[in-house]
């Protein structure tokens, strides 16, 4: 008889911290860049019914050894009706036979492992000196964002935008939860002030130009997954050394695809944040260079933060086995 672990939102949430969706995180883009694990290509469909996107995500961590898949979308009316517009749900298999292993919830995970993928990008390629984060996005994964890019700097303030002003304060919350000023500013004075940038929008249009950004920062595009969607200026990627989770996936429905179309940077000047974890990169190489990550989000990161769910919930107790006859 077969069993299958099943792990709920709630139980998600107390099984993974920020610092073990990190480490899951800089791990398999490690593998990744060794080419250990790869993901598979991705399915991102519009339905044609509630404005809603759906797809799949899954990938093979040959290093972990770990397999599965993750079936969701982004559902925008969802926050009227009391949910998450994110909904989706992760399944692990077994490598050694295909047997299902376990269903996890992935709302809250894919939240964290988007914040995990920015936070490790700060790690690596944000100026040690950086002191005001500049948070583009106030919506559901803005507080995530926030709480993930402090613990790697020592932020001395945050500034931030988003198109619907009313949504700035509960961002602003967390940032006093933290003990950082927030101050809410337009585009303009967000580039100016700004060490590290996080954009976090479903836009799809650009948010952020290329000339109001100063040498030596840091920018992670997180929000663009999907053929269409924009959240800055093509020619900020030309002006930037570019990196991100997967190059693939980031020049087809990633940040880079608008750079790409319009000749401004080729697929060979994208690298894998992988080779920066793995040490055959540099990455920034001085303190005017500006950086960028290109967070396209891979069906990895899912099945790597879905894993450390599976394996503390259990140990944790908040698990349900089923058993299969």
């Amino acid at each position: 008889m077969a069993q299958i672990l099943i792990v709920s939102e709630a139980a998600c949430a107390q099984a993974v911290s920020a610092a073990a969706a990190f480490d899951a995180v800089r791990d398999v883009f490690a593998a990744m860049a060794s080419g250990k694990a790869r993901n598979f290509p991705v399915v991102r469909e519009a339905l044609g019914y509630q404005d809603a996107l759906y797809g799949f995500k899954s990938g093979f961590d040959a290093a972990a050894p770990a397999l599965g898949v993750k079936s969701g979308g982004f559902w925008p009316g969802n926050m009227a009706k009391g949910l998450t517009n994110h909904q989706s749900t992760i399944f692990l298999f077994d490598p050694d036979t295909g047997q299902l292993q376990a269903l996890v919830g992935g709302n809250y995970l894919t939240a964290i492992r988007t914040a995990a993928a920015s936070s490790v990008s700060i790690a690596h390629l944000a100026r040690k000196d950086a002191r005001v984060l500049g948070m583009v996005g106030a919506g559901h994964q803005s507080t995530f964002q926030l709480r993930a890019a402090v613990a790697q700097r020592q932020f001395e303030k945050v500034v931030a935008w988003n198109p619907h002003p009313d949504m700035l304060p509960k961002l602003g919350a967390v940032a006093a939860e933290l003990g950082l000023p927030f101050e809410a500013v337009n585009r303009e004075d967000l580039g100016a002030q700004a060490d590290v940038i996080i954009t976090i929008t479903s836009a799809f249009e650009p948010l952020m130009m290329r000339d109001w950004i100063k040498p030596g920062t840091h920018i992670a595009c997180m929000g663009t997954d999907t053929r269409g969607k924009q959240e800055v200026d093509p020619a900020l990627l030309a002006a930037a050394t570019v990196f991100t989770d997967e190059v693939a996936q980031s020049i087809t429905i990633g940040e880079a695809q608008h750079a790409i179309a319009q000749g401004l940077i080729t697929a060979d000047q994208i690298t894998p944040i992988g080779a920066v974890i793995n040490g055959t990169h540099p990455g920034r190489t001085s303190d005017s260079e500006i950086t960028l990550f290109d967070g396209t989000g891979v069906g990895l990161q899912d099945i790597a933060v879905a894993r450390v769910a599976a394996e503390q919930a259990q140990n944790l107790g908040v698990a349900q086995i089923v058993t299969l006859g």
